[in-house]
């Protein structure tokens, strides 16, 4: 089994993929150094509150973080964030911080993407077969999400 098998079959396993939301919620994202963020978002026909956590592709400034729908449109997060973009994130030393999400113009998500494989090469190239390999489309396809912080 390749690595972009083993963490395609990982991304679709319930277990794995939300045990480090107990760590958020204890206080101890800090532990994952900014590169894992808890999103706390609204199901946008229950209107509950929703739990995630996300690899962040960018953090262009301490108040704005990129994150990649590596399941597309149809990841029930996005979907939930398209539907009510107000939402709350916990990364690194702050916790439930209220912010607003923005999907990014195909263009701002070709920029960001450059940027990602430039700074990242062997984690774009992991990243990339383990979406392919999850949904059938490349990274440079999947949908990214702006989130602004509040001071």
């Amino acid at each position: 089994m390749s690595t972009a098998q083993l963490g395609a079959r990982l991304l679709r396993t319930r277990w794995f993929v939300r045990a480090p939301i107990g760590l958020f919620r204890s206080r101890l994202g800090f532990l994952f150094a900014g590169r894992l963020l808890l999103l706390e978002h609204l199901g946008r026909k229950s209107g509950r509150p929703r739990y995630v956590v996300l690899e962040t592709v960018a953090r262009p400034t301490p108040e704005t973080v990129v994150i990649a729908s590596g399941f597309g449109s149809a990841a029930q997060w996005y979907r939930n964030l398209r539907a009510h973009p107000a939402c709350r994130v916990s990364i690194g030393f702050r916790n439930h911080v209220p912010a607003t999400a923005r999907t990014l113009t195909a263009e701002e998500s070709k920029s960001v993407l450059a940027e990602y494989r430039r700074a990242h090469p062997a984690a774009y190239r992991e990243l990339s077969g383990v979406i392919e390999q999850a949904t059938g489309v490349g990274i440079d396809e999947v949908p990214l999400v702006e989130l602004t912080l509040a001071r």
